[in-house]
């Protein structure tokens, strides 16, 4: 795709999510024009700041509702695909709801979007998909292992992605790693989100299992990616598969990291302790991301202490209250909460 128009035409599906509300202002500052499909379940509030822009249309729906893509799909030139039940226990708890959501609204919104004269596609994909591997590096053309609904629905929808892929339709799949770091629609069920809430929140941070190794990505790198992916040339990008990530570290060794930086940032937890309990998660991987520094030139450039220290702002200045019981930062409570089928 090639930015010949004023204002490109982008829809981002979940773009009030977790990651879509740190992406949109960042597109709109880009020149892009945004339209935003989500279902808002986690509240009106994450998009506030930019709602009066005009060059952003918000639409209130369903994924799975044809009419409302076909409405959604009109006029766009490129398609960021965000919108899922995102992560693994929110999955498990209600698997019918979740293959719906996840995998069976997918292709119905690929056609829509052929149909409609899209041009481009960048589904988020999940560098999960790996599951349980002991290889020192996973590479994209590592063998998929998924363990649960969300990873393996991440891979069936790969699958079908690039049976799309065409001269006049560009199809590219992300596997990011764990996204960590601030966003106004704030989540802290995520590894380094959480193990900091626990050291603020409580002074001591709770560890599930701790060998597994984790691959990490900072928000601002993770929305500067897809903002990329907008941009390069379609010969770069179709029909390709990119590991997205910047450290591979243990979930001990974030624990400490977080640890460490949260005693500095605030001098009142500097005796924050770890507890070790077992987990009942065994997935560990380490992601290789030659690929996509070679092939696109992209290298991260926030570390996970730079999350931990965004955060640490967020908690001192009282934006994230009740963090370790209000619904809104866990996806599996809200959805419980709220009953969604």
């Amino acid at each position: 795709m090639t930015r010949t128009l004023a204002h490109p035409r982008v829809l981002v599906t979940g773009g009030a999510g977790y990651v879509g509300a740190v992406l949109v202002p960042r597109l709109l500052d880009a020149g892009y024009f945004v339209r935003v499909l989500d279902l808002y379940v986690f509240g009106d509030d994450s998009l506030a700041a930019v709602r009066d822009h005009p060059r952003l249309e918000e639409v209130r729906g369903d994924i799975r509702d044809d009419d409302m893509v076909r409405r959604s799909v009109a006029g766009i030139d490129a398609v960021i695909h965000l919108a899922c039940i995102s992560n693994d226990p929110s999955c498990a708890l209600d698997p019918e709801l979740s293959r719906s959501i996840n995998f069976e609204s997918f292709e119905p919104l690929l056609r829509q979007c052929r149909e409609a004269g899209v041009r481009r596609f960048i589904f988020a994909s999940s560098s999960s998909l790996y599951g349980i591997t002991d290889a020192p590096q996973v590479t994209e053309d590592h063998p998929r292992h998924p363990l649960t609904l969300y990873n393996t629905f991440k891979g069936m929808c790969e699958d079908v992605l690039f049976r799309y892929q065409a001269p006049a339709f560009t199809t590219v799949s992300v596997r990011p790693a764990t996204i960590c770091g601030r966003s106004p629609r704030q989540r802290l069920d995520l590894t380094v989100n959480i193990l900091t809430a626990h050291a603020v929140e409580r002074g001591v941070i709770t560890v599930f299992g701790g060998s597994q190794q984790r691959p990490n990505l900072h928000m601002a790198d993770a929305v500067e990616l897809y903002t990329q992916l907008l941009e390069l040339p379609d010969a770069d990008i179709a029909g390709e598969a990119f590991n997205a990530g910047y450290q591979n570290a243990t979930v001990a060794d974030i624990a400490r990291t977080v640890q460490r930086v949260v005693a500095a940032e605030m001098p009142e937890r500097s005796d924050t302790g770890i507890e070790t309990t077992p987990s009942d998660d065994p997935r560990s991987y380490r992601i290789n991301t030659d690929k996509i520094r070679k092939r696109l030139g992209f290298v991260p450039r926030h570390t996970i202490e730079d999350a931990v220290r965004n955060l640490v702002v967020a908690f001192r200045s009282g934006a994230l209250p009740r963090a370790l019981d209000d619904d809104r930062y866990y996806n599996v409570k809200r959805m419980q909460a709220l009953g969604m089928r």
